[in-house]
């Protein structure tokens, strides 16, 4: 099963991915991750994916597409995966069906997360992350505090905030997103593969609500 995670930094892809890796014992993989770790033990594509990273842009999309196509040789994932912010143009979602179909599979699932853009700004600003990377629990301020400030809850590690994770950065990421990424809406919706759910404290629906949805939309349609 390939499910893909759409959605504007902040709508809750990361959330709902992580809870349906647990339902359905597929692995999510984030290239935000990977880009992030990459940065971190600076190698030659760390130091060129935070160029555009660090600015808020998109890194381009051969270095991006190459390292997914590898990512889905990997043993792990032979069984199914949940693509938590890849594909982010049309031309990636078209190169990934053109590597699915060499293998025999397809995206069954697209998952498209909605969020009004000022709950987005309020919840990236205050994201925080355990900095034990085989931990990463992600934490906010407002809507899930950890119990000890600064402090994961699971594993007693420190709390940080992203780097990017700023006002001026998030309405760069999101402008380069509706500009670039929204187009994928449409694509996927012609193939008949889209699933749209809002996320949003106005409607008291957060991303577990949402991951209980989807759950119950793919076992209910036999996807």
């Amino acid at each position: 099963m390939v499910i893909i995670m759409l959605g504007a930094p902040g709508t809750g892809k990361g959330t709902v991915a992580s809870i349906l890796t647990k339902k359905l014992g597929i692995p999510q993989v984030s290239t935000g991750d990977i880009f992030r770790k990459h940065i971190k033990e600076g190698t030659k594509l760390g130091k060129l994916a935070e160029k555009y990273i660090s600015k808020g842009n998109l890194v381009p999309d051969d270095i991006t597409i190459g390292l997914v196509e590898n990512r889905l040789e990997e043993s792990d994932v032979q069984e199914g995966i949940i693509l938590d912010g890849f594909p982010r143009t049309v031309k990636q979602a078209e190169e990934l069906d053109n590597i699915l179909e060499k293998k025999g599979k397809k995206v069954d699932l697209v998952v498209n997360l909605t969020t009004p853009e000022e709950e987005i700004i309020e919840r990236i600003v205050s994201r925080r992350i355990c900095s034990n990377q085989e931990c990463k629990t992600v934490y906010n301020l407002i809507l899930n505090p950890p119990k000890q400030e600064g402090i994961c809850d699971k594993c007693g590690s420190e709390l940080v905030q992203r780097k990017d994770d700023n006002v001026e950065t998030v309405k760069s990421r999101l402008n380069s997103y509706f500009e670039q990424t929204s187009p994928l809406v449409e694509y996927y919706e012609k193939q008949g593969n889209l699933y749209s759910a809002l996320v949003s404290k106005t409607i008291d629906k957060l991303g577990k609500d949402v991951a209980e949805d989807v759950a119950k939309y793919i076992k209910d349609n036999n996807i």
